[in-house]
């Protein structure tokens, strides 16, 4: 597909697909969609200043952290209760986060040590 034609279609695109980034690709169509992202995402970013990460493609690392910490706060607290309403749930797992996995979990991957001890090495 020629560039004018993917600029023309990624013109058409609704205002959450505002800002799309083109990779070179591989065969008859010179140019994939990798990644699209919202304006409000960029602007937000931006205002904060922080670094947006995007990895490889079919690169499962970027989010294997966060999956495993969400499979454990579902195994160890939200699967093992039934919440009333969300003000409920939202300070059942604080509770659960502030009070129990950063100040009393080990974790193997950080010698054995709670998430806060270990981040008060690193002052």
């Amino acid at each position: 597909m020629p560039p004018e034609k993917v600029k023309k279609c990624l013109s058409r695109m609704s205002w959450k697909l505002s800002r799309t980034v083109l990779r070179r690709g591989k065969g008859r169509n010179p140019f994939s969609l990798v990644e699209y992202l919202s304006t409000e995402y960029i602007v937000k970013t931006d205002v904060y200043q922080c670094r947006r990460s995007y990895s490889a493609k079919s690169n499962p690392y970027d989010n294997a952290v966060i999956e495993s910490f969400h499979a454990i706060l579902k195994k160890e607290e939200v699967y093992r209760k039934a919440y009333r309403d969300f003000d409920e749930t939202r300070k059942s797992i604080f509770k659960y986060i502030e009070g129990w996995y950063n100040n009393r979990r080990i974790h193997g991957s950080i010698f054995y040590m709670t998430p806060n001890e270990f981040e008060a090495l690193a002052v």
